[in-house]
């Protein structure tokens, strides 16, 4: 085997960290130096923002690419040569010579996609192993047979690269696969992003890793589009997204929000938890009409026949049902949500009752017109208008509501629901749960906000900052623009030829908040594109919701049916997206298991086509040797902690998954293992329940007393199949009483 080539390529990946360093200091220098006064005016905290914005999100990038910045190298027939990286480097010389080419670069898919059947002009694909900055093994595959250069690394499989890292112990994150994307996921990370496109994989299929990459792909080949209004990936739970939060950055991407669907309504956190029966009927689409009729309820006048009785210095007033149903119809026809069509439901009461007074005032006993003139009239509105009663009345017939008292008050006493569904979401108080997020979001739909007032004052400050910005553009022509360098497009123009509205905008933008960030805090934010793992869990209603997020209807959803737990979970893609974009979406199917070893796979698909003969579970590509083992025992937390003393062992990550129920007596046998709603997955051994465990993976897996997370909840067939499928290396069953049916001996 040659040194030479090792050192070589050490020598190249030194200088490329020497170049990631350089970069570094400069972008923090100038990130740092860029808070200081650059000259005077608007026009000088136009070029610091901008600066700051551009300089801060380049060194957060440069700082996530440090473990295996460069992975891959690609030797063309014509004896180009290009290293291929996590970001792009450019040398620093005239020239701007590329160091290294970024993995999602066109001139970078033949490292993905070459074979030898279709070389796509390479001779070789070289694979780079790095230890912190230290390469530590290359794999060369030959894909030009003509080619009769050796240099000792070559290696007869294909796939050891890929084998390895799979192979590799789990470390309680989810890495990276950008030095092994398969030819199949190239395709669908690098698919466009307009419309729906569907991600179908069992278990092991690394769906979840390609969501994330093309997420990755997205920013940086549509980066003006998305960017700007940000990309949404949404998670089953917070365990998955502390899980997955560290792949994005590391592939140089730090402007992406991960959220919960509990998460999805700002200023609310659900930790609550709901009955499965109440998470199913809170999860119908039905409770959109619900809550629609349950706001229209609210909107009341007084019986026919009977009045409220409103003070006044010359006389009671009587705001009957004649007047109140007048406005109550006219507010309706407005089309707007309830608190919007307030104001114009109390304007005509407003007018109805001051045209009760302004009779009763200036009527001509004779029959003759009204003795009181335009002014009288109006000054007797605004009278009426700045009443204390008349604004009581208002607000008991047509009451201000937020979406969060809206809902408090449905649940605690539903109705236009059957008994038996009201009485499973009745509750008084207590903590949101995921299941009341869209039904707040849905809420606020209804309810709307008026921020009239608002807009009013904003547009006014901006024409005085467009007027101002004209005045500072008359003044600054000629004055020398200012060139700050980019590793991306070279150079960047803080100061650039721009109009009067855009240099507004610009010093209007004093948030520095990410578009990530502020996505977050806005309730009508439209992401560029949206990203929603085990997306068959979601309910309707919460579809209502993330559509809302996507008015252009720009997601990918990963999934997989055959693991539909949730009780309100849609299941199938038809259910989800016909209601949206009827069957107007693209469906590919990941059929490759990476992860879950033939020997564990075989019996988690014996087990689901025990009740499924029809289920076909994805093809696992790898081997261990170790067959699954059960234990049957009269002590099951005595047994578990044995197997997990004994599991401890072995070099990796143990989770035990069981039902919340054996919590309790587990824990004190398993003091050092993390648990809890968002448990530390880099702990050695972690306790979490199958619904937790969704999407996660751990070296080894001991599923405890599987019949009962069967017979747990409707879908527990579909809870035991995560559970089951969860490991790399081993698996482990224990038990008090039988097995269910495909996993006995």
């Amino acid at each position: 085997m040659s040194t030479e080539e090792l050192q070589n390529e050490q020598q190249f990946v030194s200088r490329l960290y020497e170049r990631l360093d350089a970069l570094r200091e400069r972008a923090e220098a100038a990130v740092q130096g860029s808070f200081a006064q650059v000259g005077k005016g608007l026009q000088a905290r136009l070029e610091r923002d901008v600066l700051v914005a551009e300089r801060t999100g380049l060194l957060e990038a440069l700082n996530s690419v440090e473990s295996g910045l460069c992975f891959g190298r690609i030797d063309f027939t014509d004896g180009t040569r290009h290293h291929i990286g996590r970001i792009g480097i450019r040398a620093d010389d005239e020239e701007r010579t590329p160091l290294v080419i970024d993995w999602r670069a066109d001139v970078a898919r033949p490292f993905y996609l070459a074979t030898g059947h279709s070389p796509m002009g390479l001779r070789r694909r070289r694979h780079l192993t790095t230890h912190g900055r230290t390469v530590t093994a290359l794999h060369d595959e030959i894909l030009d047979l003509s080619d009769t250069e050796r240099t000792g690394h070559e290696g007869a499989d294909a796939d050891a690269v890929l084998l390895a890292a799979l192979d590799s112990a789990r470390t309680g994150r989810m890495h990276d696969i950008v030095q092994t994307i398969q030819a199949e996921q190239d395709e669908i990370i690098r698919a466009p992003y307009h419309g729906v496109l569907v991600v179908e994989g069992g278990p092991g299929t690394g769906k979840t890793a390609v969501a994330l990459h093309r997420a990755a792909y997205l920013l940086y080949a549509h980066r003006e589009q998305l960017a700007r209004r940000a990309v949404l990936v949404v998670g089953p739970n917070p365990a998955f997204l502390g899980y997955i939060g560290e792949v994005l950055p590391s592939l140089g991407e730090t402007g992406v929000l991960l959220a919960t669907p509990g998460e999805l309504f700002p200023g609310v956190t659900a930790t609550g938890t709901d009955t499965a029966e109440a998470a199913e009927v809170k999860g119908s689409p039905d409770m959109a009409g619900v809550l629609a009729g349950f706001v229209r309820d609210l909107q009341l006048t007084p019986e026919p026949g009977a009045a409220l009785v409103i003070p006044h210095d010359d006389g009671d007033l009587l705001l009957d049902w004649t007047i109140a149903d007048a406005a109550r119809a006219a507010a309706r026809a407005t089309g707007l949500p309830h608190n919007l069509a307030r104001p114009h439901f109390a304007f005509r009461i407003i007018d109805d009752l001051t045209a009760q007074l302004a009779d009763r005032l200036g009527a001509d006993p004779y029959g003759g017109p009204n003795f009181l003139g335009p002014d009288d009239i109006a000054q007797l509105g605004k009278a009426i208008a700045a009443s204390p009663e008349v604004h009581s009345a208002i607000e008991e017939l047509w009451p201000q509501l937020t979406p969060q008292q809206l809902l408090a008050d449905y649940l605690r006493d539903p109705v236009r629901l059957p008994d038996a569904e009201a009485d499973a979401i009745r509750r008084e108080g207590g903590a949101w749960t995921p299941a009341d997020v869209p039904l707040l979001d849905e809420a606020a739909e209804l309810l709307g906000d008026d921020d009239s007032a608002a807009r009013a004052a904003a547009e006014a400050a901006r024409q005085e900052q467009v007027a101002f910005a004209q005045g500072v553009l008359d003044l600054s022509q000629g004055s020398e623009s200012y060139e700050f360098e980019d590793e991306e497009s070279e150079l960047l123009a803080a100061h650039d030829i721009i109009d009067a509205e855009r240099m507004a905008e610009r010093h209007e933008e004093t948030d520095r908040r990410s578009a990530a960030e502020r996505a977050a805090a806005d309730r009508t934010w439209a992401f560029g594109h949206i990203i929603v793992d085990e997306a068959q869990e979601l309910s309707p209603m919460a579809w209502r919701l993330l559509m809302r997020r996507s008015p252009t209807r720009s997601m990918t959803l990963v999934g997989d049916p055959a693991q539909t737990a949730e009780p309100g979970g849609c299941g199938t893609w038809d259910a989800i997206l016909a209601p949206y974009v009827e069957d107007r979406y693209e469906h590919v199917r990941l059929g490759i298991n990476y992860r879950t070893p033939v020997e564990i796979m075989d019996r988690a698909a014996a087990f689901v086509k025990a009740g499924s003969p029809s289920f076909e579970p994805p093809r696992s590509i790898r081997s261990t040797g170790v067959e699954p083992w059960t234990l049957r025992t009269d002590d099951l937390p005595g047994a578990v902690a044995s197997a997990v003393e004994a599991g401890q062992r072995e070099q990796g990550r143990l989770a035990v998954i069981a039902p919340q129920e054996l919590h309790a007596a587990l824990l004190p046998l398993l003091p050092d293992a993390a648990h809890g709603r968002t448990p530390d997955l880099a702990r050695p051994v972690v306790l979490i329940t199958p619904r937790q465990a969704k999407g996660l993976e751990f070296d080894s897996v001991i599923v405890a007393e599987p019949q009962l997370i069967v017979s747990g909840s409707a879908r527990g067939t579909s809870d035991l199949y995560v559970a089951l499928t969860r490991a790399t290396q081993t698996l482990g069953m224990v038990h008090t009483g039988d097995l269910p049916a495909g996993l006995r001996r």
